[in-house]
């Protein structure tokens, strides 16, 4: 993974990458999250290259999929895929890797995977009953250092207000979610959403030349 994404970086001058979720290795209905230990050098290698990282969605396993039976319209973008980047973006954050590599960049989409709303209470409770918790900080200092937000797929003011209180407007960017969304109706919303000139700039531009340090000469 490492070759690969170093010639993505160098020889190809990606600006970043992209990992769609967990991967799965020896059966196909295994799960395997980017936490566990055999992964390190893969962050090591991130961090490195240091260009930022897209932790994006996938489609559960089937084993996963029990916990949907009988009600489909659960699975996939409505709700699962949220519920899934949520559970391995604070897995991550709660597993030490960004005190190991503290310059690695993570990018989630959907105005965070609804973790900006729970995160008082996420580190309320590990707070009272941390057991054992690898990770030096609170969720919400890797969340202000460590993590972006994209409002893919999440055209709601109320959502993103409060995304911009809990991580910060310097870490949001605007983004689509094409094929599922059209960029109609992400730029309708965004142009009329209730921010200032200033944050939608921010939102909708400089971040993004900033943190994929883009060359816009």
């Amino acid at each position: 993974a490492c070759v690969e994404l170093t010639r993505c970086i160098n020889d190809l001058g990606f600006k970043g990458s992209l990992i769609n979720g967990f991967t799965t290795k020896g059966s196909a209905d295994s799960v395997h999250y980017y936490d566990q230990p055999e992964f390190r050098s893969f962050w090591a290698c991130v961090q490195d290259l240091g260009m930022p990282l897209y932790l994006h969605p996938r489609n559960p396993v089937a084993s996963r999929l029990l916990s949907y039976e009988g009600h489909p319209w659960l699975e996939n973008s409505s709700w699962a895929f949220a519920m899934e980047t949520a559970l391995h973006t604070l897995r991550l954050l709660g597993s030490g890797i960004f005190d190991e590599y503290p310059d690695v960049q993570l990018v989630i989409g959907h105005l965070g995977e609804r973790i900006p709303y729970d995160l008082w209470r996420v580190d309320h409770r590990i707070k009272k009953s941390p057991q054992g918790l690898p990770a030096k900080k609170t969720m919400r200092d890797y969340m202000l250092t460590n993590v972006h937000l994209t409002t893919s797929g999440n055209f709601y003011d109320p959502t993103l207000h409060c995304a911009m209180t809990e991580v910060g407007v310097d870490r949001i960017m605007f983004s689509v979610d094409y094929p599922f969304e059209t960029t109609e109706d992400a730029a309708t919303w965004f142009d009329k959403s209730e921010i200032s000139d200033a944050d939608r700039l921010q939102i909708g531009r400089t971040n993004a030349i900033n943190l994929f340090k883009l060359d816009m000469s």
